[in-house]
C-alpha cells in the first residue's frame, strides 16, 4: 500500500507546494487587498454597521427567522462558522506558532484584515448569482457565480469537483480522527467508541438537510466559541502581565525575528509570513469560496446585507478565536518547548489552568469544534454535488449516496492514520482558491457596484424589508 501511495504523495506534494506557496498566498491576500483598496477600506469604515447590522441584529431580536423553505442569515453565518472554526483555531495557529514564531500571528491578523473583504465579496456574489433548486430552496456559491456571473461553466464544474473531494478529507474523516485522538488521549476512550458515536451524532443530523443542519449550528456555535473564549480568558487573567509583553513579542518577531527572539534558530520573516497567512486562511477560509455556499441559502434579500456576515465571520475566526489561542500558547511560555500541534494548545491550557482541567476542557472544545466542522461541510459538498448532477439528472440520489459514503467516512476517519488524508485534503482545499478567485477578481465590479446601491438605498431609507 505504501508502494502505490508513495507517488501519489509526491505528486500531491510537488502541487501543495504551488497551492499554498508564496504566488498562491500572495495570491489570496492580494485580493483582499484589491477589494479593499476597491471599497476604500470598507471593512474599517463601515465595521460599527456591520456588527450593529449583524450581530447587533441578532441580539436585539431584530435578525430575519427562517421560513419553510430557507434558514435564516444567522443560521447561515452558523453553519459557515461551524466550517471555519475548527481544528485550525486549535492545531493551525499552534503549527504557525511552532513553524513561524510568534510572529506567525501578526501575518494571521494581516490575512484576517483583508480577508474580511475576500469573503465579503464572495457571499455578496453568492446571493447575487444563487439559483431556486428543485425543493424550492435557495442554493449558490462559487460554482454558481462563476457560471451565472462569469459565463464560464467549465470552471464552475472544476471548483464543485474539488470541493467535493476536500469534504471527505478537511471536513470529514481529519476531524473525526482529530476527536478520536482527544478523547483517547484525555479519557482513554476508545477510537472505535468515538468512533461510532461521532458517525450516530453526523446522521442524525446530516440526513435532514440543511434545516436541520442549521437548527444545531445556530446552537452550537455560539455555545462553544463562548467556551473556548471564557477558558482563554480565565488563563489570560492568571497570566496578565505577560500579555502586553506577548503582543509585543508578536508584533516584533514579525519583522525581526533574530532580535526578538534573542537569535532563536530557524525563525525568519519569510517564514513567519507563509506560515501565518496559510494557517490564517486554512482557518477562516477567506478566499477558498466554501462559505458562500452556506451564506446562499438564507433567506435574505439583499446580497451585502448578507454580506457584512462575511465581515463578522472573519473577526470572529481569526481576530478572536486565534488571536486567544496565541496568547495562551505565548503567555504561558510552553511554545518554547517541544510540543507541536494540538499537543502544544493542550500543554500551554494545561500549564495555564490547575490539574489536568485545561486539557479536559480544550479537549470537549476541540470536539465541538471538529464536530461542528463536519456538519458544515457536509452541506458544501450535497450543494456541490447537487451542481455537477442537476443538469444530467440523478441529483437526489447521488446526494443520498453522498450522505451514506459521507459519514461511513467519519468512521473511518476516526480508527484510521491520516497522514495521507492530511496532506492530500490540505491539497484539494487550496485548488478550490483557484476557480473561486478568479470568479472574484473578474466579478468584484459586481461587488462594487452591489455596495454601493445598498449603501445609498440604505441612507435613503428605501431599503426592502
Amino acid at each position: 500500500m505504501g508502494d502505490f501511495l508513495e507517488p501519489i504523495l509526491e505528486i500531491n506534494k510537488q502541487v501543495n507546494a504551488f497551492v499554498w506557496g508564496p504566488v498562491m498566498l500572495f495570491v489570496l491576500v492580494g485580493t483582499g487587498v484589491y477589494l479593499t483598496v476597491r471599497t476604500k477600506a470598507f471593512q474599517i469604515r463601515k465595521f460599527g454597521f456591520a456588527m450593529s447590522s449583524t450581530i447587533g441584529k441578532v441580539i436585539g431580536g431584530r435578525s430575519r427567522k427562517a421560513d419553510d423553505s430557507n434558514i435564516s442569515p444567522f443560521q447561515a453565518v452558523s453553519t459557515a462558522l461551524a466550517s471555519t472554526v475548527g481544528t485550525g483555531n486549535v492545531v493551525g495557529v499552534a503549527t504557525a506558532i511552532t513553524v513561524g514564531g510568534p510572529g506567525a500571528v501578526f501575518w494571521m491578523w494581516i490575512s484576517a484584515f483583508f480577508g474580511m473583504m475576500t469573503k465579503f465579496a464572495e457571499i455578496v456574489l453568492a446571493m447575487k448569482y444563487r439559483e431556486i433548486n428543485d425543493e424550492g430552496r435557495f442554493v449558490g456559491g462559487p460554482m454558481y457565480y462563476i457560471k451565472n456571473g462569469l459565463n464560464q461553466p467549465w470552471l464552475a464544474y472544476i471548483f464543485a469537483i474539488f470541493a467535493t473531494m476536500a469534504t471527505f478529507g478537511i471536513g470529514n474523516m481529519t476531524q473525526a480522527n482529530s476527536i478520536a485522538t482527544a478523547f483517547e488521549q484525555s479519557f482513554g476512550i476508545s477510537p472505535h467508541i468515538t468512533g461510532i458515536v461521532v458517525v450516530i451524532l453526523t446522521a442524525v443530523v446530516i440526513l435532514g438537510g440543511i434545516k436541520s443542519i442549521a437548527r444545531v449550528t445556530e446552537k452550537l456555535v455560539p455555545v462553544m466559541a463562548v467556551f473556548f473564549v471564557l477558558m482563554s480568558i480565565v488563563l489570560l487573567i492568571r497570566h496578565a502581565s505577560h500579555i502586553i509583553p506577548s503582543l509585543v513579542l508578536i508584533v516584533e518577531a514579525a519583522f525581526n525575528p533574530s532580535s526578538a527572539l534573542g537569535g532563536a534558530a530557524g525563525y525568519t520573516v519569510a517564514t513567519a509570513i507563509r506560515m501565518g497567512i496559510a494557517r490564517g486562511v486554512f482557518s477562516n477560509e477567506a478566499g477558498l469560496g466554501s462559505a458562500p455556499i452556506a451564506h446562499a441559502a438564507s433567506n435574505t434579500k439583499e446580497p451585502v446585507e448578507q454580506g457584512l456576515w462575511g465581515i463578522f465571520e472573519v473577526f470572529v475566526d481569526t481576530i478572536i478565536i486565534c488571536t486567544m489561542t496565541a496568547l495562551v500558547i505565548i503567555t504561558t511560555g510552553v511554545w518554547e518547548g517541544a510540543h507541536e500541534g494540538a499537543a502544544l494548545t493542550i500543554a500551554a491550557f494545561n500549564h495555564g489552568l490547575p490539574g489536568t482541567v485545561g486539557g479536559v476542557s480544550l479537549t470537549i472544545g476541540l470536539a465541538m469544534f471538529a464536530y461542528s466542522t463536519i456538519l458544515g461541510w457536509s452541506y458544501y459538498g450535497e450543494k456541490s454535488l447537487e451542481f455537477i448532477f442537476r443538469n444530467i439528472g440523478g441529483a437526489k440520489t447521488a446526494v443520498l449516496i453522498y450522505r451514506i459514503i459521507f459519514v461511513a467516512a467519519v468512521y473511518l476517519g476516526a480508527v484510521g492514520g491520516l497522514q495521507a488524508v492530511w496532506s492530500i485534503a490540505d491539497t484539494l482545499n487550496g485548488l478550490m482558491a483557484i476557480p473561486n478567485l478568479i470568479g472574484v477578481i473578474f466579478l468584484s465590479g459586481v461587488v462594487i457596484q452591489e455596495t454601493k446601491s445598498y449603501m445609498a438605498r440604505h441612507k435613503a431609507g428605501t431599503l426592502e424589508d
